[in-house]
């Protein structure tokens, strides 16, 4: 089974927007590793020289009793503040009548002078703004000037029709200029996502996008909004920029992305990719929760050339497989976790290994990150109404949840056990 990360947390994030407005998401827009991985879990930092740290968990599955669940962990290496890269960002923001409100360009415009905030002397921040035509708002200027770039952010007003792909060329030309060596270079697109003027398709797009990220330049994209919010293409062009999509629906979510989460915007390990191979003694049949549309082929784990996902700095990610076991006590093997990755600034990739071989555990009494992973993917299953649902019930999602809350940096798990609970009643 080999798949890439996916680093993104917007899915979760929209449906969370869903729930306030009192609608249920729908299916198609819920993506059950988003879910998951919108929530930071208490996972061991890599060891000495490697920029990943791995870990697994095997517990019985709360909503089929003959099946169990696997957890894989991963980390992203912490960078100390004083040891962090440059940045060279270039803000691509769409202007066009659709963005006229305050969650939308309001949000993003309190988003950015919170990222100015962050921001060091030496990093350096451009503008761009897309409507019938490109415009650059602001050149690249030092983080030290933060009031003059923070004015000029106050001056974006929203009006005209959008031509989405014409705004990202001129903010890659920017990002190209003043392009820092070994430094963060990053598009940070945010828009409603009603990319409908565009001189180019959207194959032409994502080959643009390619391209610059092959040349070292990352693309991150902040969804606002609802109605016309094209979620589906936003995180599909993050995912070809070597980026990640966040979605934005409130005042605490601009915090988590720009402040609590801003070591995110820094990747240390790109094209990440896992494939676990199944020791068949042990285990008669798997299924990967969520993924769905990150799957590689088995010859993909090895090639370099092929692109995957990338975690940022003192990122966790998590995934989970449903498992039918055999019973073979003479056996300790579960399966082989394998990931590779390359440093930011390597070409060649590296293997990291990890044996599954732990005791399956009865799920009360497993970590409180087997809990809470199960708990959140639980309430994506229900969202979906997968087949594979079994006998889950909201209840369930809550029971599990909640007693897996210890760990919650910044309130985020206490507030979904809120959110499960009001959808519940």
């Amino acid at each position: 089974s080999t798949f890439s990360v996916d680093a993104d947390g917007g899915s979760y994030a929209n449906m969370r927007r869903f729930l306030h407005l009192g609608q249920t998401p729908p299916k198609e827009s819920v993506r059950i590793e988003e879910f998951i991985n919108y929530f930071t879990f208490d996972y061991k930092e890599p060891v000495k020289d490697e920029n990943v740290s791995l870990e697994s968990e095997i517990s019985n599955c709360p909503w089929n009793t003959e099946h169990h669940l696997l957890r894989l962990g991963m980390k992203g290496l912490t960078i100390p503040a004083y040891e962090l890269p440059n940045s060279n960002y270039v803000f691509l923001i769409d202007v066009s009548g659709s963005m006229n409100s305050p969650d939308k360009l309001g949000v993003l415009k309190t988003g950015f002078k919170t990222l100015v905030d962050n921001l060091s002397d030496r990093d350096r921040i451009a503008i761009v703004t897309y409507a019938g035509q490109a415009g650059v708002l602001l050149e690249s200027t030092y983080g030290d000037e933060r009031e003059k770039i923070k004015s000029a952010i106050d001056k974006l007003g929203a009006g005209g029709s959008t031509a989405g792909a014409a705004g990202i060329i001129t903010a890659y030309e920017i990002a190209e200029k003043n392009f820092i060596p070994n430094g963060n270079n990053r598009v940070i697109l945010g828009s409603d996502g009603d990319f409908n003027v565009g001189p180019s398709s959207t194959e032409e797009l994502i080959k643009l996008i390619e391209e610059k990220r092959d040349k070292g330049i990352y693309l991150t994209v902040l969804g606002v909004g609802g109605g016309n919010l094209n979620d589906y293409m936003m995180e599909q062009i993050a995912n070809k920029g070597n980026g990640n999509y966040e979605y934005i629906d409130n005042a605490k979510q601009i915090e988590k992305v720009f402040t609590h989460e801003i070591l995110k915007f820094y990747t240390v390990a790109k094209d990440s990719k896992i494939q676990i191979t199944f020791n068949p003694n042990k285990i008669d049949s798997y299924r990967l929760i969520g993924y769905e549309n990150r799957k590689l082929e088995k010859e993909d784990f090895e090639n370099d050339s092929t692109d995957a996902g990338e975690i940022g700095s003192a990122q966790t990610i998590t995934a989970l497989y449903e498992l039918v076991l055999i019973d073979k006590p003479d056996e300790e093997k579960y399966a082989q976790f394998d990931f590779r990755y390359k440093k930011p600034n390597e070409t060649e990739s590296r293997l990291i290994t990890h044996e599954i071989n732990s005791v399956p555990k009865e799920i009360m009494s497993s970590s409180e990150n087997m809990r809470f992973a199960t708990s959140v993917a639980g309430l994506g299953l229900l969202m979906k109404q997968s087949q594979y649902k079994g006998t889950l019930t909201k209840q369930m999602v809550l029971d599990l949840g909640r007693g897996a809350i210890s760990f919650d940096p910044n309130g985020y798990r206490k507030e979904f056990i809120e959110l499960v609970t009001n959808w519940k009643n």
